[in-house]
């Protein structure tokens, strides 16, 4: 069984993609042994209405997942009201945690509006899934160039907020993994290796973060699901270790989260 830590709801705005419908995406999952997908929505990157992005996000999570999705809602900390969309996450959408984009959303990590999030996303009990990348740099369109999130402040950062609970999203090719083991050493952070490269990408990146911080994860719809699965099967992992990786670990994380979903989806 399969707990997929990276999946996306909605359209990608630049070009379709296949499995952008929630019933095609639900049904796509369920046919490679998900079961359970941690789900943010395309709609959060660009859009300024985030309220109404979450409420859509809830919505679709309760009436295609049948209980498979779990929605993440998405908080900008630039826009006005964003801790009154933050309370409305997790006190009204019984979400277990937030997805962050701050290149998309014009801030970096050693911003203060960033603090006070991470500080009261934690205070919640949230957990916080912070996007590196959406796509490769090379193929994105000529008008929305933005490139990836710097994550240099942010060991500092969670030395001073121990109770945070943090998943790198969409570690993107360019960035070597080696860079991650003193981020892995940081706080409780944890990675998922939908965007790592190479053969045995999976097994070097556990040798980095260790594999009790590392998550299946696929960025499913903008990545083929089928290749994080192929990516896991030929790392060479034990079937305890691949068992942890599916499965356990994210459970394991989850349980932070407990008291935001007990009576959510």
């Amino acid at each position: 069984m399969i707990i997929d830590v990276n999946v996306s709801l909605s359209r990608w705005p630049f070009r379709r993609l296949s499995g952008d419908e929630p019933a095609a995406l639900v049904a796509k999952l369920r046919g490679n042994n998900v079961v359970q997908a941690w789900a943010g929505s395309f709609d959060g990157i660009l859009h300024k209405d985030l309220a109404a992005v979450n409420f859509r996000l809830a919505s679709d999570c309760h009436t295609h997942g049948g209980g498979l999705l779990l929605p993440f809602g998405s908080i900008n900390p630039k826009l006005p009201d964003w801790r009154e969309d933050l309370r409305r996450c997790q006190e009204e959408h019984k979400m277990p945690g937030i997805r962050l984009h701050p290149n998309y959303h014009g801030y970096k990590l050693d911003d203060p509006a960033f603090r006070e999030l991470l500080q009261l996303a934690s205070a919640r009990k949230l957990i916080v899934q912070l996007a590196l990348c959406m796509e490769d740099e090379r193929t994105q369109h000529p008008l929305m160039r933005v490139p990836p999130v710097d994550l240099a402040p942010l060991p500092g950062l969670l030395a001073q907020q121990p109770q945070a609970r943090l998943v790198i999203l969409n570690a993107y090719p360019q960035l070597p993994v080696e860079k991650l083991h003193p981020l892995s050493l940081a706080g409780q952070i944890y990675f998922e290796f939908s965007m790592t490269e190479r053969v045995g990408a999976v097994a070097r990146l556990a040798a980095q973060v260790s594999f009790p911080r590392l998550l299946f994860g696929s960025d499913y719809p903008m990545f083929y699901l089928e290749s994080a699965i192929l990516k896991l099967s030929e790392s060479g992992l034990t079937e305890a270790q691949t068992k942890a990786v599916c499965e356990e670990n994210a459970r394991r994380l989850l349980m932070f989260a407990k008291p935001a979903i007990a009576v959510g989806y």
